[in-house]
């Protein structure tokens, strides 16, 4: 039952890379995040495949998809749903977006921090509350969000709130010059893919189950513990993570040894995942970045300085 599970991990890579060529760390991160009870924010320049990688990996995840395409005047009852009532005093719940097992948010900067809020408890607690009743989502339930650059027509800075519910903050970036040479010569392919439907909801479940029995080490417990202090009081920060931070990097830690086949945590589990869970919580003093340092800066220096466990 365990190989099992583990080949539905390697299928799911497999699957989305005949779509989507190059991000291998991006797509290892979703796949990480989906069998560890998480969300993904991508974020990247326009055309870098970002949408197309989230599609891919859902249609080959199973369950139910649905994709929410953010606009400014998108409302908080267009994401939840609303109660629709009738003349005879009537009313019935009517489901938004948000009730699927992987909710695809696109350009999620593009509409207010109101709107935004509307994802705030389910992200969280998996269900929303309207007019004081709990409604709620299928499980697993995944969010896979993309943004695009701040400081375009129409963009809206995310909420810390709203950051600090994303496990993972994985980059698309421009392809190398030889994947782009193979995007070109595949592209009649790759614009009309049938994806395969690699597992369902119910597997899902059990690979988190699976995951949470990987063994992670008191000694790798205070690396993670020290790493993430490490970043939270550095000099250059004036606001850091907080714990949620160090529970993603230890749950985010057991799903990269169970995809690597292992039942133990190592430190290079953790040193991979240290920067997509850490940079998008980090406020920059003003004087830092005025001196042109970047949260990945501070990531490094600390990775660097800190005791590896044997």
């Amino acid at each position: 039952m365990k190989d099992k599970l583990q080949d539905t991990v390697d299928g799911l890579l497999n699957e989305v890379s005949k779509v989507v060529i190059g991000l291998d760390a991006l797509k290892k991160l979703m796949v990480a995040a989906a069998i560890s009870g998480g969300h993904i924010l991508i974020e990247g320049p326009l055309g870098t495949a970002k949408t197309t990688v989230a599609k891919t990996f859902a249609r080959a995840l199973g369950g139910e998809f649905k994709r929410i395409q953010f606009t400014p005047d998108m409302l908080p009852t267009d994401v939840t749903g609303f109660y629709l009532y009738t003349l005879d005093g009537q009313s019935r719940f009517i489901d938004g977006p948000v009730f699927a097992n992987v909710l695809l948010l696109d350009e999620l900067n593009r509409t207010t921090p109101r709107t935004q809020s509307a994802l705030l408890e389910v992200m969280q607690e998996g269900k929303v509350t309207i007019e004081g009743k709990d409604h709620v989502v299928p499980q697993p339930f995944i969010v896979i969000a993309t943004q695009v650059e701040l400081g375009g027509e129409g963009t809206y800075p995310l909420t810390d709130v709203q950051v600090d519910r994303f496990m993972f903050n994985a980059e698309s970036y421009y392809p190398t010059h030889e994947d782009e040479k193979r995007i070109i010569d595949s592209i009649d392919f790759l614009e009309g893919p049938e994806v395969a439907q690699i597992t369902d909801p119910k597997t899902i479940l059990a690979l988190r189950e699976e995951v949470r029995k990987v063994h992670v080490s008191a000694e790798v417990e205070d690396y993670i513990v020290h790493l993430v202090n490490g970043v939270r009081y550095s000099n250059d920060v004036v606001g850091g993570a907080g714990p949620r931070a160090t529970i993603a990097l230890y749950k985010g830690a057991r799903a990269f040894a169970y995809m690597d086949r292992r039942e133990f945590v190592i430190p290079d589990d953790v040193k991979d995942l240290v920067l997509p869970v850490l940079k998008h919580r980090i406020h920059l003093r003003p004087e830092s970045e005025m001196d042109g340092v970047v949260p990945k800066d501070i990531i490094n220096k600390v990775l660097q300085e800190a005791a590896v466990p044997k």
